[in-house]
């Protein structure tokens, strides 16, 4: 099968120096390791195939950008206590039993340059395992006793849920409005994303209208980052993407670079796409010519340009804020997500 080829989208770096995650790394390094510990300890089970299974991902070198955003969300307040680190756990448990699900209703092979943990133990493992992560999630932010944090993961799991049905209705259907498409990946990715930002303002004890700004800049860094995960399966490189380039179109699945291609395409092009998406009856060149298509109908370069544009509404949601090293560190952390496409 193909394997793709990278696409330069444009200058990634317009201030010169290239975006880095590294000072939010730093930032929230110590925390991290405290979370490293509480995260293992609480994958822990009495059935030995919980943690075995668990393990498997937690270990596989995720980025862990959304914990990263809550502890960095928190300090930006100057937040002393202990709360935010049990909580910033939460919200990657959370995240951890959404991508076990993910797989095996994608039925992915791949996770983060590992096999996908379906193919090891199966989907009722798998699945099962990762209704005991959402669990144990629940689990530690009851013991935080924050009603108001309760209340924000519950409807952010409610959302996914509802965003992972959602896009089972438009699954390789590419007929898929844009307007369709931006609302599922609303509810699957940037629902956490915004989540975790507001979360770090509401243990901190930040007014709402402050808890409002880190939700905007959550929810549009969440958009940002899957539009260009989704340029980034046509375009990218396996090495950055820690999955196959193509996985997505192997799938079959609705992503926006497919949705601009198609709407902008011509008869030809649209039976072209109807057969590798709607019928699933693709053949060896087939991802080269998807690729052909969407440079044609500047797919890609609109799909990266939409997150620029996300990521501008994520960077003025901080601007509000005094100059704190945290807050410096979340925006550059826009610019990083972004960087990616190049």
């Amino acid at each position: 099968m193909s394997k793709g080829v990278v696409v330069p989208f444009g200058d990634p770096s317009p201030g010169g120096r290239p975006a880095s995650l590294q000072p939010l790394l730093e930032i929230t390094a110590d925390d991290m390791g405290k979370i490293d510990r509480i995260i293992y300890s609480y994958a822990e089970a009495h059935v030995e195939l919980i943690p075995k299974l668990a393990g498997h991902l937690i270990s596989s070198g995720g980025k862990r950008l959304r914990p990263m955003i809550t502890i960095g969300a928190a300090k930006m307040f100057d937040y002393a206590g202990e709360t935010h680190v049990k909580i910033a756990c939460a919200v990657e448990f959370l995240h951890t039993a959404t991508l076990l699900h993910d797989d095996v209703v994608d039925e992915s092979d791949e996770r983060r340059g590992r096999k996908a943990a379906r193919l090891i133990w199966g989907n009722q493992a798998t699945v099962l395992v990762g209704d005991y992560l959402l669990a144990q999630c629940f689990k530690m932010m009851v013991e935080t006793e924050n009603m108001e944090a309760l209340r924000i993961m519950s409807s952010a799991a409610a959302d996914i849920a509802e965003g992972e049905v959602f896009q089972l209705t438009l699954q390789n259907n590419v007929a898929t409005t844009e307007d369709d498409y931006m609302q599922m990946i609303e509810w699957k990715t940037a629902t956490l994303f915004a989540a975790a930002a507001e979360l770090g303002a509401v243990v901190a004890g930040r007014p709402p209208e402050e808890q409002a700004a880190l939700r905007s800049y959550g929810r549009n860094l969440g958009i940002a980052f899957q539009l260009v995960d989704d340029a980034l399966d046509y375009g990218g490189s396996s090495a950055r993407m820690g999955k196959k380039v193509g996985d997505d179109f192997r799938e079959g699945k609705i992503t926006l670079p497919v949705v601009l291609a198609w709407r902008r395409g011509n008869e030809e092009e649209r039976a072209f796409w109807q057969r590798v998406i709607e019928k699933r009856e693709q053949h060896e060149g087939d991802l080269e010519r998807a690729l052909e298509l969407m440079k044609k109908h500047g797919a890609l370069a609109d799909t990266v340009e939409r997150a620029r544009h996300y990521g501008a509404i994520a960077r003025d949601a901080l601007a509000a804020f005094p100059p704190h090293p945290a807050r410096d560190a979340l925006m550059e952390a826009v610019e990083f997500c972004i960087a990616r496409a190049y």
